[in-house]
């Protein structure tokens, strides 16, 4: 690993759910050892109200979250991406930028929540879920022995966590 933060981007269409809550939960959770971005292919108008508060009832910080495209991030100057990660299926299967230092890619597919109908509190529960399933990825992720493991077995490993519970029945592949 490198002697800076592992630079992690998590790539979702319109940046405002899941992928906000990994970027939350890996920057919560990574002790400094990793460094968490989010965007979206279209961006979006911020974050869901929602995530915000699942993440807030879940003392984890939620200041300085915003929408943003990848855009942002393909351009000079932009921090240098250790490993891009799709959380939904529209974004895994739209052709990204090409992302200098050849990242790592991934797909970790997780059910968006912001879709779910119905009582504010199924709505919720909903991103309950989501968040719950992302922690448990990232969970894993911070479990691996990331020195130690040569950039093909981490890769395969971390594609691996994307087929833990609550994996989206698409799976496609991610160059």
């Amino acid at each position: 690993m490198p002697e800076s933060p592992y630079n992690v981007l998590f790539l979702c269409t319109h940046n405002s759910a899941r992928s906000i809550l990994a970027e939350a939960l890996l920057n919560h959770m990574g002790g400094g050892r990793f460094q968490a971005f989010s965007a979206g292919s279209e961006g979006g108008p911020g974050p869901k109200p929602l995530a915000l508060k699942v993440l807030r009832d879940e003392g984890i910080p939620t200041e300085g979250l915003r929408s943003k495209t990848w855009d942002e991030f393909a351009e000079p100057g932009a921090p240098v991406m250790d490993m891009v990660i799709t959380v939904c299926d529209d974004a895994a299967g739209e052709v990204c930028p090409v992302w200098p230092g050849q990242p790592i890619t991934a797909h970790w597919g997780i059910e968006d929540p912001s879709r779910v109908e119905g009582a504010e509190i199924e709505r919720e529960r909903a991103f309950v879920t989501a968040m719950r399933y992302l922690r448990n990825r990232i969970s894993v992720l911070l479990s691996l022995p990331v020195a130690s493991l040569d950039q093909l077995a981490l890769a395969s490993r971390v594609r691996e966590i994307g087929q833990l519970e609550g994996a989206t029945s698409r799976r496609p592949e991610v160059a």
